[in-house]
This record gives structure tokens, C-alpha cells and sequence, in this order.
């Protein structure tokens, strides 16, 4: 597996105004498989900068043998420390036309929203990827805020150079972006977002995290469906 470093990818979340220097900072991920006890999924899992001494951690979790060029479903996993108000993963590795997942801690919850951006400014909110938090792995604690949810239409879309699909077998360029500052209704997958205070990309290998028993993970945490895409699932 390789390393991935990245400055300037993700130009904003929820800005058109370009970021000045001080917030940019080199990310350095390198994707590894990873166990998630709680729920029982294999996860690749990256680790992107979110200031100088701290780390956001995303895992994304595949099912194995995915048909190839279907669309299939994930499950994705941020970990971010309490200083962190919002984290969000751009799956095209751009702000504009690609599905966006924010997501940000409610007290002892976590919301998961999805967005959609036509331009440098601030996303809207996106139908066309849903996200289902499984009954497991969505916490917050002194230290760390959790999210774990299955996500359809997150790894192919319609963008601005056609039909786009993320191959499970490969390595893919990401964005993410943060901020300290809190959306103002985090119970509400509709909040407003506040400026990111950093931006960057990582490469993450998506074969690392392949589950052969990707299905039935999902029922064991609560949530219908899996595999290949599907509709039957509730948006959060």
C-alpha cells in the first residue's frame, strides 16, 4: 500500500472564498486494514491531518466481490477528536459536483448529512446519496465523537465529466475538510456548515476493506439491505 501526500485538493465544503495558507496542512495517509470490534466490519482505514497534533480517522468498509461496474453500497467510519465540530469526505475528491458527507456530533449522537455542491459555495443538501446509521459505532465520548453509517450512492455519481463509479479493487483520491466551529442545529442534517478551517486530500485503498459477509454485518447492526445498491433504507 502506498503513501499519499496531498496539499490543495478539496478547495472548500461550504466557502467560495479560497482558504489563506495558514489552513492548509500536509496530510499524510496511509491506508491499512482495520477491525472494528463494535461492529464487525473490516475497514481500510486513513488518517488525514486535522491540525498540526491531530488526526481524523475515516474508514470506509466494502462489500467483497462487488460485480464489476455495479454500484454497491458502504460503510463509512469518522472518528474526530471533541475539537473538531464538523468533518466532511469528498468521495470525488473535489468540492464541486461529487457526493459530500458531513458529519458532526448532537451531544451523545452523531448526524450524518449529505451534500452536493455545483460550485464553490455552500452545498446543498443531496438526495442522490443516502446514509443510514447502523445501531452500533455512533458515540461521543471526553475525547473522541464517532460516526458509523452505510451510505448508498456515495461511490458513483453523475459529475461534471459523466458517470462516474469508485472500483472497490483500487486506490482513490478523497477529499476532506474540517472546522472547530459547530453547525448551528447539529441535530439537524440540514444545518448550516461553518467555514472549513482546513482542507486537503489523501489516497485511500478501498480493497483493504473488503467484507464477504458485507450483508449480513449490516442486519447484525440494524440496517436492511446491502451489496449492490438499493432504496430501502432511511435517510438520516
Amino acid at each position: 500500500m502506498r503513501s499519499a501526500y496531498g496539499v490543495v485538493a478539496l478547495a472548500s465544503l461550504v466557502s467560495s472564498r479560497p482558504a489563506p495558507e495558514s489552513t492548509l496542512i500536509k496530510s499524510q495517509a496511509l491506508a491499512l486494514a482495520y477491525v472494528d470490534q463494535e461492529t464487525g466490519f473490516t475497514f481500510s482505514e486513513s488518517k488525514a491531518a486535522a491540525t498540526l497534533s491531530s488526526n481524523i480517522i475515516y474508514r470506509i468498509a466494502t462489500p467483497a466481490n462487488v460485480p464489476s461496474g455495479q454500484p454497491y453500497d458502504v460503510v463509512l467510519q469518522i472518528v474526530a477528536p471533541n475539537s473538531i465540530g464538523w468533518a466532511g469526505l469528498a468521495w470525488g475528491g473535489s468540492m464541486v459536483r461529487n457526493p459530500l458527507t458531513v458529519s458532526y456530533p448532537n451531544g451523545q449522537k452523531t448526524t450524518a448529512s449529505s451534500r452536493w455542491a455545483t460550485g464553490h459555495s455552500t452545498p446543498q443538501s443531496y438526495t442522490g446519496a443516502t446514509l443510514t446509521l447502523l445501531s452500533k459505532g455512533n458515540k461521543s465520548n471526553s475525547t473522541h465523537w464517532q460516526l458509523t453509517a452505510k451510505c448508498t450512492g456515495c461511490t458513483s455519481w453523475i459529475g461534471t465529466s459523466g458517470a462516474t463509479r469508485i472500483d472497490p479493487k483500487d486506490q482513490k483520491r478523497l477529499g476532506f475538510a474540517c472546522a472547530a466551529a459547530k453547525p448551528s442545529s447539529p441535530g439537524s442534517n440540514t444545518s448550516t456548515i461553518p467555514v472549513h478551517d482546513v482542507y486537503n486530500y489523501f489516497t485511500h485503498d478501498f480493497a483493504a476493506g473488503a467484507n464477504a459477509n458485507f450483508a449480513s454485518l449490516l442486519t447484525k447492526n440494524g440496517v436492511s439491505g446491502g451489496g449492490a445498491e438499493t432504496g430501502n433504507v432511511t435517510m438520516v
